[in-house]
């Protein structure tokens, strides 16, 4: 997955520390972030006219949003503001990243792994 935004760096990095993953790649116009420098991962790419999409606009594409998986929702929530992450209306736990595209904080289901199991 790629994803379009004004200053790739910053957005990796942001995605970086939510999710726990390493900076696998990094150009001045393309950064990669993924478990290892042998797995696929996600890419953020310079967009500089990029428009972030309007939460909850039915009329504005969506474009893309992570849901990303946490133990406790509360808990990240602090953490991903402190990131630079901003609250969005209309949603429980709805998030915009530093570029302005939405993401969820969902709840890890009983059936998977620990979320910092290794760390």
């Amino acid at each position: 997955m790629i994803v379009d935004c004004p200053d790739p760096t910053a957005l990796a990095r942001f995605y970086s520390e939510l999710l726990g993953m390493t900076v696998t790649y990094e150009s001045d116009d393309f950064v990669v972030v993924a478990a290892s420098d042998r797995n696929s991962g996600i890419a953020f790419q310079l967009a500089p006219s990029h428009e972030p999409p309007h939460w909850p606009d039915p009329a504005s594409s969506l474009q893309m949003h992570f849901d990303v998986m946490v133990d406790d929702k509360e808990e990240a929530a602090a953490r991903v503001l402190a990131l630079g992450a901003r609250p969005l209306p209309a949603g429980d736990h709805v998030y915009a990243d530093p570029a302005g595209h939405p993401f969820c904080l969902i709840a890890r289901p009983s059936w998977a792994e620990p979320i910092n199991a290794d760390r």
